[in-house]
């Protein structure tokens, strides 16, 4: 089968290349991808920033159906449609598996960085983790929601959204502009929409968000706070450690900046304004199985829909190009079925 997998080099980018699977054993299953997302993730893990992986084929975008299970698993039955996210599998019996908290399993194993991805035509899931996608939703769509859509679900959930209360969103690109959809549809919250990009701030107000903000047009925080009082939480998408410095100042008071995004290098967070303001500064990871079973419910109704493109595998390096040059809105989606 045809895979996306880091290079030996681990340089950035990746070679399309003929991968034979090893055979499934208990409790997984054989999909066949359909469609599969590229992630700012998936950049991080060809560089090499969280450890190298050379060989390894990425993807944790991946939608796909079943077409064989092993002779243990009954959750899962052949043609029915399963999700491929970064969250591949925990433990299943530390305090954070038993808590609600899977995420944040010490022994997680992520899908396209410690297990093979679903940049592939075909990928192997643990039965227990692969979320089924509902009928009734795109799954061209859906490819978006089994990441960036359940990530920032997810980070709108820790920053305690609540309706009517103002969320500031940094960075409007694949997650940002879901981030906006679910901040005003599902959490009934008002959005200001921060980007440098105009066409990315047009999508977020199609998406939207009331406040748009250039970033180029001054101080971001202080036109926030002249506006609206500033906003009840950020959520910061922005893979710049300026954004997360910069977004701490347009709270206010009991305001949570929620940290989404992961550039390279430390945000800088006021002494005297997060204890006088009363400021709370969380770290938010994907979601769990049952925040992304949310996500996808949410999407089947209708009240989200992220902005996607599909193109062919063997354009995966171009993608990365044009991802880097931040010159792409939404997501870009290759296609498997043709």
């Amino acid at each position: 089968m045809k895979a996306a997998v880091i290079r030996d080099s681990v340089d950035g980018y990746v070679d399309i290349k003929d991968v034979t699977l090893r055979p499934i054993t208990h409790g997984e299953a054989l999909v066949k991808m359909e469609y599969c997302g590229l992630c700012h993730t998936d950049l991080h893990v060809a560089a090499g920033d969280f450890g190298k992986q050379p060989g390894r084929i990425i993807g944790h975008e991946g939608v796909g159906k079943v077409i064989q299970v092993a002779d243990d698993v009954d959750n899962l039955k052949i043609g029915d449609r399963v999700s491929i996210a970064w969250f591949f599998k925990g433990c299943g019996h530390c305090e954070y598996c038993l808590t609600g908290r899977e995420t944040l399993c010490r022994n997680v194993q992520n899908s396209g960085f410690t297990v093979d991805g679903a940049m592939a035509e075909e990928c192997i899931v643990d039965a227990n983790y692969a979320v089924k996608v509902p009928e009734g939703l795109d799954p061209v769509e859906a490819t978006s929601l089994t990441c960036a859509g359940v990530t920032m679900y997810k980070a709108l959930k820790v920053g305690e959204t609540k309706p009517g209360q103002w969320v500031e969103v940094v960075g409007c690109g694949g997650l940002g502009n879901l981030a906006v959809q679910y901040a005003h549809n599902v959490f009934g919250a008002h959005v200001v929409a921060v980007d440098g990009n105009p066409d990315k701030l047009a999508a977020a107000k199609k998406d939207g968000a009331e406040v748009l903000i250039n970033r180029h047009d001054g101080d971001v925080a202080e036109q926030i706070q002249k506006k609206v009082g500033g906003v009840n939480n950020a959520q910061i998408t922005a893979v710049t450690p300026d954004a997360f410095t910069q977004s701490v100042n347009a709270l206010r008071p009991d305001g949570k900046l929620v940290a989404v995004a992961l550039p390279q290098g430390d945000m800088q967070l006021n002494i005297a304004k997060t204890v006088l303001d009363g400021i709370s500064v969380q770290g938010s990871l994907v979601g769990t199985r049952q925040d992304l079973a949310e996500t996808f419910q949410f999407g089947a109704e209708g009240l989200v829909h992220p902005i996607v493109k599909t193109r062919r595998l063997d354009e995966v390096n171009n993608i990365i190009d044009e991802m880097k040059a931040n010159s792409i809105v939404g997501r870009m989606v290759v296609d498997f079925t043709k």
